[in-house]
């Protein structure tokens, strides 16, 4: 059944590019909300709650009776231990895999052609002319293989690379074959340059552990654009001490990293503060979705990107 009004409760900045992009249709009220104030309304039908930050607040979620709560993010691990039962909860798909992409490339592409040690070296003025490893022609190991791996797959495949893809199961697509998760053991020991971007789940918790790492060639490059836990940070810090592999993390375990934590000082890790999404693609992004789920609840059809129901 359709609905003839929907009250919307997000950020101050997310409403503010959401009535920039133009008229709402009618019956529409947005209100500005971060969840630690009073309810802006007894009844919400859509909540988004904040981009950084505590999830806390949706403890008490019920209180306005969403129809929908609309995360600003693609992963949703742990939302479903704070939000009470009877929630309907969707992700960001479509947000931020152009973003993550991007920065996964950059990465890449600053660790395998030194940039890091180019800006080190700029504070003594020391010219380092040396090779270093190239993408092109490099094999990548591509585990986990939603939009954002999508994403990764298109940007690097103009850089002549050869990717071999791995998802939760086994299957084919048009680009051929996409290996299951347990053919990681045979995967492993052939990739130059591993790209971890899976959902944090029981299943993925200490996936980058060992024997993981062991199996990999020397001077491989571990990406790890998905969630801190998915690696050992032990792990991580002893094979990147011997010099064995070399790292390049978006994401690590605790966050934020302390300052004095061994990560920081590896010449061959480099680390960004967990930034993927976090561009100026986002808000525009974002509140394009918003409105998408705002047309929905109007017409009573399913909200797009439903990853929970409580």
């Amino acid at each position: 059944m359709s609905a003839s009004t929907v009250t919307v409760a997000l950020p101050s900045e997310l409403r503010e590019e959401l009535l920039a992009q133009g008229p709402l249709p009618e019956g529409v009220e947005v209100f500005e909300w971060d969840l630690r104030t009073d309810p802006p309304a007894e009844r919400v039908d859509l909540v988004v709650p904040s981009y950084l930050g505590s999830k806390r607040p949706l403890a008490d979620i019920a209180r306005v009776s969403p129809k929908l709560i609309q995360l600003q993010s693609i992963g949703y691990d742990g939302i479903a231990d704070l939000v009470p039962s009877g929630m309907t909860i969707a992700n960001a798909a479509t947000v931020h895999e152009a973003s993550t992409a991007e920065l996964t490339v950059g990465l890449i592409l600053a660790s395998q052609r030194g940039i890091p040690d180019f800006v080190r070296n700029a504070a003594t003025g020391f010219w380092a002319q040396e090779s270093r490893p190239s993408l092109a022609d490099r094999r990548v190991l591509l585990i986990g293989y939603g939009g954002v791996g999508v994403a990764i797959e298109d940007r690097l495949l103009p850089f002549e690379v050869e990717v071999t893809r791995v998802a939760s199961r086994a299957r084919a697509d048009e680009r051929g074959a996409i290996h299951g998760i347990d053919e990681l053991p045979e995967l492993l020991p052939h990739a130059e340059i591993v790209i971890v971007v899976v959902p944090l789940t029981e299943h993925t918790r200490g996936l980058i552990d060992d024997a993981f790492l062991s199996a990999l060639p020397d001077d491989a490059l571990v990406v790890n654009v998905a969630r801190g836990p998915v690696a050992d940070t032990d792990t991580l810090v002893r094979h990147a001490t011997s010099g064995r592999i070399r790292l390049a993390l978006d994401v690590t375990d605790p966050e934020p990293l302390p300052a004095d934590h061994p990560l920081w000082s590896l010449p061959n890790v480099l680390v960004s503060p967990h930034i993927g999404g976090a561009t100026s693609a986002m808000l525009p992004r974002m509140a394009r979705l918003v409105r998408r789920q705002i047309g929905r609840l109007l017409e009573g059809a399913e909200p797009e990107n439903v990853v929970l129901r409580t």
